[in-house]
């Protein structure tokens, strides 16, 4: 939407949106500082700067500089710049000022691994886990419709040894483990211009620091991956596939 001299009163209009821009600049840089002290003091987590990405139609480019940036948007950017957990809200903004306008990542592998699926079976397991009364710890979805499930550290590299005593080995699931030396883009920044992360289900103080073992999601995770899988290939445009 394009403005007119005459539509916001003149130059001194005009000297009043410069005037707005700075202060809406700041109130975000304190948003973040916010968002970046509740990760660390209240639950406990590791965060650290990461690069943004800006789409211009088909082009992506990625704030690190790289001309072919392999990720675009979802890297870290300085993992010197970490802010440590227990950091307080000035803390954190010393160290955001360093990097501002960075995206904020949470490392896998510490407080934390991830098990990551499709959106869809994310909901369906989360909705399957509650009635069974399972113990859950937060969960995020991104804007590429992937479902983040937080769990206790140490779940990526045992991944492959749960799903074979499970019997889930041999399985073709869209089901993957993030832990040590990855990271997961945090609520609420963007994920790599795609849009927002979100919070399914967010971390509270029981949750944060005592996330669940694998084991106790990875069987229903599992199966409603595995029926995902086999349903998805029956239906053609909502219905059923020509045979």
């Amino acid at each position: 939407m394009g403005f007119t001299i005459g539509a916001i009163g003149g130059l001194s209009g005009i000297r009043e949106i410069r005037e707005l821009r700075p202060g809406a600049r700041r109130r975000e840089r304190a948003q973040v500082c916010t968002t970046v002290a509740e990760y660390t003091s209240l639950w406990g987590w590791d965060v650290v700067p990461g690069a943004r990405a800006a789409r211009s139609g088909d082009r992506v480019t990625c704030s690190c500089g790289a001309a072919a940036c392999p990720a675009p948007g979802d890297h870290p950017l300085d993992a010197t710049l970490e802010v440590p957990a227990g950091a307080t809200l000035d803390e954190a903004t010393r160290a955001w000022s360093q990097v501002p306008g960075a995206a904020t990542l949470l490392p896998t592998g510490r407080a934390f691994d991830v098990l990551e699926v499709g959106l869809a079976a994310g909901r369906c397991a989360l909705v399957r886990l509650e009635r069974m009364g399972v113990p859950l710890g937060p969960v995020a979805v991104t804007p590429h419709d992937r479902a983040w499930f937080l769990v206790a550290p140490g779940a990526a590299a045992e991944l492959p040894d749960l799903l074979y005593r499970m019997g889930w080995d041999d399985a073709d699931l869209d089901l993957r483990g993030r832990g040590e030396g990855e990271h997961i883009t945090a609520p609420p920044s963007d994920l790599a211009a795609h849009g927002p992360v979100g919070w399914l289900r967010p971390p509270t103080l029981e949750t944060a620091g005592r996330p669940p073992q694998a084991r106790l999601l990875l069987g229903t995770l599992a199966y409603v991956c595995h029926r995902s899988a086999v349903v998805r290939p029956r239906t053609v445009g909502g219905g059923p596939a020509a045979r």
